[in-house]
């Protein structure tokens, strides 16, 4: 390995390149996992090589709206957050937990605790960088025995900055993105310009450090890193949606009894598809099975919601019976209380929730309501 290649230090290298790359990855012992077309979606799978990119794909984002297109160019990562996230690999839909089995009177119980695989997350949105951090914060800290910090451990993250952001994003006003932060191992820029085809390479940590080695670089001029940096901050620029930069915590507290969310519950089907695409949200149920025998029993751990009318059920009935107490709740944990629980919102302005949603409830739209609907908000308008 070339001794230059530290930790802050910058590197450039062709396309050409990322095939070697996964190479080395591989040879490190990594599964390398990352974004590729499948069904009509840029999604989340393992890599067989750097051919599996989604080269020259982008999409179209709206509110319950996700379409493919084809670009012009060749890029691979011109493109936004997919229906899937990290949090698939980290925090599994549905996981067994332990399994008992009685056999001539004795009674077995073991764990599933089988070692996790090592994963090279390739292609780590801005946004997912900092979802990963908040659900490391979530279910790793404290739990240093958990299954997530086993996996979390073993992970490596390669990210790419956003150079073009979907038209439903609003990473820049959640201050997540569009530039990778702290946590990454390598980030990349991807440059297209004509036919040259190239990656600034940010080096994070010593482990990403290491997987350069044999991978064709040259040290990056500084036109290049100002091509890149420049793209990235002109990303901020385009972003579809925003979120209000202040003032969320204290709107979610104030605005218990807004009228607006009657009237997202009058659209809001309570699918919980919000829930199930967002890379923050951590709600899980357990569910015990048992053969026809009675002799073996078994522990499933599955993803939850709660836009479930049972998510919230105690002795009696539900605690949130409405779609409109439901909705709430989701929105302000995910803007609001979550700041009491662990210092940080817990939306990263990926916009997922916006498209996945089948009748298309925008969060933005939903906070600029309650915004206007505030007991302040005619005074801050200049009304009587």
């Amino acid at each position: 390995m070339d001794e230059t290649i530290q930790s802050g230090s910058v590197r450039l290298m062709d396309a050409a390149a990322l095939e070697p790359l996964f190479a080395s990855l591989r040879d490190a012992g990594f599964s390398v996992t990352g974004p590729t077309v499948r069904d009509g979606a840029i999604v989340l799978a393992e890599l067989g090589s750097a051919a599996d990119l989604p080269f020259g794909w982008g999409v179209e984002l709206a509110p319950g709206g996700y379409r493919l297109r084809r670009r012009a160019d060749g890029a691979a990562f011109a493109h936004s957050a997919g229906p899937g996230s990290w949090k698939q690999f980290l925090h599994p839909p549905r996981e067994k937990l332990w399994s008992a089995s009685l056999a001539d009177g004795v009674l077995d119980i073991s764990a599933d605790d089988a070692a996790p695989p090592r994963l090279a997350f390739f292609g780590v949105r801005p946004c997912d960088l900092r979802a990963i951090q908040i659900q490391d914060q979530v279910l790793g800290s404290g739990h240093g025995n958990s299954r997530y910090a086993s996996r979390r451990e073993e992970v490596l993250i390669v990210a790419v900055n956003c150079t073009e952001p979907g038209e439903t994003c609003f990473c820049t006003s959640m201050g997540t993105g569009p530039a990778a932060g702290p946590g990454y191992d390598l980030a990349l820029t991807e440059l297209v310009n004509g036919e040259r085809h190239s990656f600034l390479v940010d080096i994070g940590t010593p482990a990403g450090a290491a997987v350069l080695a044999g991978v064709p670089l040259v040290p990056a001029s500084d036109g290049a890193v100002e091509r890149a940096r420049a793209a990235v901050a002109g990303a901020a620029q385009q972003m579809g949606r925003s979120m209000p930069e202040a003032g969320l915590r204290e709107l979610m507290a104030s605005s218990h009894d807004a009228a607006r969310w009657e009237d997202v519950a009058s659209r809001c089907l309570s699918c919980g598809n919000c829930t199930l695409a967002c890379p923050t949200c951590f709600c899980t149920a357990a569910e015990d099975i048992s053969d026809l025998s009675g002799d073996h029993a078994e522990r499933w751990q599955h993803w939850a919601s709660c836009f479930d009318l049972d998510f919230s059920y105690i002795h009696g009935g539900p605690v949130r019976a409405s779609a409109s107490s439901r909705y709430r709740q989701w929105l302000t944990h995910k803007l609001g209380t979550w700041h009491d629980q662990f210092g940080s919102s817990g939306c990263v302005g990926c916009g997922r929730c916006i498209v996945w949603c089948p009748v298309g409830i925008d969060i933005t739209e939903e906070v600029a309501a309650l915004r206007a609907e505030a007991p302040d908000a005619a005074a801050e308008d200049g009304a009587p």
